[in-house]
């Protein structure tokens, strides 16, 4: 991802994104829907209350009722879904255009 211009910090555990997530530091945040210990969206909550301005795509290769998730973050228009596998190409193109809508 740092070949297509962007700045990234990654994490395979919830607890280290969390102790390292910093306010203002991030335009857009991708989280998979399943992780240990907690699921993505309730990472999500925690971030969120970090910082509520970063746009947020959260992507999984489970089948998911995205209808349903679309209605539970309606009020966060900065939300996005995904699925996974997903070409780099394609997602460096939806990163693209989530930045861009946020401007």
């Amino acid at each position: 991802m740092e070949d297509a211009g962007f700045d990234v910090d990654s994490y395979t555990d919830p607890s280290t994104a969390i102790s390292n997530f910093k306010a203002k530091r991030y335009d857009l945040l991708i989280i998979d829907v399943r992780m240990p210990s907690i699921d993505g969206f309730e990472l999500y909550e925690h971030l969120h209350k970090i910082d509520p301005a970063p746009k947020v795509c959260f992507i999984t290769a489970y089948e998911i009722n995205y209808h349903a998730l679309r209605e539970i973050f309606s009020s966060h228009d900065q939300t996005c879904f995904l699925k996974k596998p997903i070409e780099m190409s394609d997602l460096i193109s939806r990163i693209n255009l989530e930045l861009a809508n946020s401007q």
